[in-house]
């Protein structure tokens, strides 16, 4: 027996997207019902879909920003129960016992973790993402969403959230630090936010000051144009740490020149192509250049309740089912503030074919 339910599917990377009726697996033991109120849409949901990073399993439903509420629980289930507010981001399984997955960084697993969508579960299905009316979910790759936050402006935290709350976290970012956020998007607004909110002095780092206005709304001290003629020589050595979020082609050794002596740029944005590095620039100085991906469950959960106790979320634009192609091609020209959200009542509204 399965779940049936209106989700927002594909059948080729061209066509428009659809509501369709999938099914999802009947609740197991361990297994957590949730029906969706509010899905975020993340770049990686449009390069998957339209098949730019290749593999991509049609007819597919993705999302991994997820927010909603418990409608049913398995006979197992201990954590949650139903009415809970909960959410679901990038991964629903991974193996559970190796050493990554006992401390909590299940999304290092050393045996393959499990997508939210496009991944190939335990069963063999292809899994199906949370642009949908409800999902089914391991109850150990669910997190609880403080009362504080509403669900639209929770489900990005999901993914952009916990992309920029982890190395933040990792490096020990707090009071006093001067923290560089390079890029004032999905991911770096929310970057901005949490290093504001663990006391460093922000700074946004973009190509022009069009955004200065809002990036000082979110916490950030100050923004600087890297288009300025002698930017980078006039802000050598300043930072201690360096939030890379952007997706395009950089200067690799100019960025790593604005850091101090054992400085860090820590990578969340990934650019399509290769980038170049002379390993000068980090031997001089000490420096250290790492990248980050996303967090563990037991590391969301923590995100989750800084964000309450600190009063934010996500900024959003929230659209209805019938609007997710056009924000996709705002997306891509970088015409939102800072994220789309999908009212997923809006299914209500539209008979699936």
């Amino acid at each position: 027996m399965s779940i049936s339910t209106k989700a927002l599917q594909k059948t080729d990377p061209e066509s428009p997207f659809q509501v369709k009726l999938i099914e999802r697996r009947d609740p197991r033991p361990d297994d957590v019902v949730i029906e969706i109120r509010a899905a975020g849409i993340c770049h990686s949901d449009i390069h998957t879909i339209r098949n730019e990073w290749g593999e991509a399993h049609f007819p597919l439903t993705v999302g991994h920003e997820i927010a909603g509420v418990v409608s049913a629980v398995g006979t197992d289930v201990s954590r949650y129960s139903v009415g809970d507010r909960v959410g679901v981001g990038c991964l629903v399984n991974s193996c559970g016992e190796c050493e990554e997955c006992v401390a909590g960084e299940e999304q290092n697993c050393l045996r393959g973790n499990v997508g939210t969508y496009n991944s190939i579960d335990v069963d063999g299905t292809v899994t199906q993402g949370g642009y949908a009316e409800r999902i089914v979910v391991n109850e150990r790759f669910v997190c609880r969403i403080p009362d504080e936050l509403d669900f639209d402006v929770a489900a990005p935290l999901l993914c952009a959230g916990i992309t920029t709350y982890s190395p933040i976290t990792r490096w020990d970012i707090k009071s006093g630090d001067k923290v560089a956020i390079l890029g004032l998007g999905g991911l770096g607004h929310m970057g901005v936010q949490i290093a504001a909110a663990k006391g460093a002095e922000v700074t946004v780092l973009s190509r022009s000051l069009r955004k200065a206005e809002i990036a000082a709304e979110l916490g950030a001290h100050r923004t600087l144009a890297t288009t300025k003629e002698g930017f980078f020589e006039e802000h050598r050595g300043e930072f201690d740490f360096i939030l890379n979020t952007i997706s395009a082609d950089i200067d690799v050794d100019s960025y790593l020149r604005l850091l101090k002596p054992h400085g860090v740029m820590a990578v969340v944005g990934l650019p399509p192509t290769a980038q170049s590095l002379h390993f000068n620039a980090l031997i001089s100085g000490a420096k250290v250049l790492t990248g980050s991906n996303i967090g563990g469950i037991r590391q969301t959960q923590e995100m989750l309740d800084f964000c309450a106790e600190h009063g934010f979320g996500a900024r959003i634009e929230k659209i209805g089912v019938t609007g997710v192609d056009e924000a996709y091609d705002r997306v891509v020209a970088g015409d939102v503030q800072f994220r789309f959200v999908i009212d997923t009542s809006t299914f209500n509204e539209v008979e699936a074919v």
